[in-house]
């Protein structure tokens, strides 16, 4: 079924409605190498706001501070119909430990320097950014509730970290009544499903709401890439962030495996009169779980391509071809525990349904 930006979504266990589509604004600013200038910027927010879109997704260092600072400009005349998603972990002062890392000081320092860009005076969602492996999760949690007690936050979740670790955070959260997370960030897409394996199943059962990044394989799924391509990677450290392309190649995703799945979704788009990142991302857009991959891009037609995956409806046929060439081992235990054999011998011959 057709979907439109203003097909609001709830985002987990939360009451906020948030867009099927996230605005990514890491493109905001172009202090990386590749991304838009301020008016290209201005374009692309203003197309997606007046299509209905509210869910924006960045970051305290996203082009050095530029992405906050652009969005906020951007969204003050509606603050209060934005929904602006931000982060914090990532090292924000070279040469000082402290400005980066998910403890209590990173975290209030970062949240302060968010709101300073982005010229608010609260945040809709924070994440927890980058798993660090050394902050005790109870000080992280009681920070996260501290800033929703203070109104300096309105929601929390979390990106990049271990299903174990945030299964045990959510837990952690509800059995001291602190504000619990109400998202997670993760890479997901037809070239990446190990998600899977832990994370969304995690997700849908503790009530986060599943916001996908990457959902174009770092553009490998536009058909842009091919098997010439494989031959001309150089070293990650000599590349430059003005050629994404190259960069791609040279970290290893460009491989025989995710080109056969970019070729199933061509097919699927041609027979469809779509385009292939289109098809890709509503692939994503329709997994079960997720409720708004994160779109990113630095030009209007790049803007309204993604934008098209709204209206793409994949038939039962061609969700079986892209699931099958796409497929991943779950591995130990879920192989096991999907077999015949354990539901032999955990219900006999007795034909259990499973509801929701």
């Amino acid at each position: 079924m057709a979907l439109t930006l203003d097909t609001y979504r709830l985002l987990g266990r939360s009451g906020l409605r948030v867009s099927p589509l996230a605005l990514g604004t890491a493109t905001f600013g172009t202090e990386w190498g590749w991304g838009a200038e301020r008016d290209e910027a201005r374009k692309l927010f203003d197309r997606y706001t007046e299509l209905g879109g509210n869910f924006f997704d960045t970051a305290s260092t996203y082009t050095n501070g530029s992405s906050e600072r652009l969005l906020g400009e951007f969204a003050r005349a509606n603050r209060d119909k934005m929904v602006l998603a931000t982060k914090y972990s990532t090292l924000r002062q070279p040469g000082d430990p402290n400005s980066g890392g998910t403890h209590r000081k990173s975290m209030l320092a970062s949240v302060e320097a968010s709101l300073r860009q982005l010229n608010t005076d609260y945040i809709d969602l924070l994440y927890v950014n980058v798993w660090d492996f050394r902050t005790p999760v109870e000080e992280i949690l009681r920070g996260l509730d501290d800033l929703v007690r203070q109104g300096k936050v309105l929601y929390v979740a979390i990106s990049s970290a271990p299903a174990w670790q945030v299964s045990r955070m959510q837990a952690i959260a509800d059995l001291r009544g602190w504000s619990p997370l109400v998202a997670l960030e993760t890479e997901y897409s037809l070239i990446e499903r190990t998600a899977e394996r832990d994370l969304i199943p995690m997700a849908r059962e503790m009530g986060l709401g599943v916001v996908p990044f990457s959902p174009l394989g770092g553009g490998v799924l536009t058909g842009k890439y091919s098997r010439e391509d494989q031959n001309q990677a150089g070293s990650v450290a000599g590349e430059t962030a003005s050629n994404r392309k190259s960069l791609n190649v040279a970290l290893g995703w460009v491989t025989d495996r995710n080109l056969a799945i970019a070729d199933a979704v061509k097919e699927v788009a041609s027979e469809l009169g779509r385009t292939p990142a289109q098809v890709a991302l509503a692939w994503t857009l329709n997994a079960p779980g997720v409720t708004a991959p994160i779109i990113g891009a630095r030009t209007i037609a790049q803007l309204e391509d993604n934008l098209g995956a709204l209206q793409v409806d994949l038939t039962p046929s061609q969700l079986a071809r892209l699931d099958e060439v796409s497929a991943i081992d779950l591995g130990n235990p879920h192989d096991l525990l999907a077999s015949d054999h354990i539901r032999t011998v955990t219900a006999g011959d007795m034909r259990i349904e499973t509801l929701g």
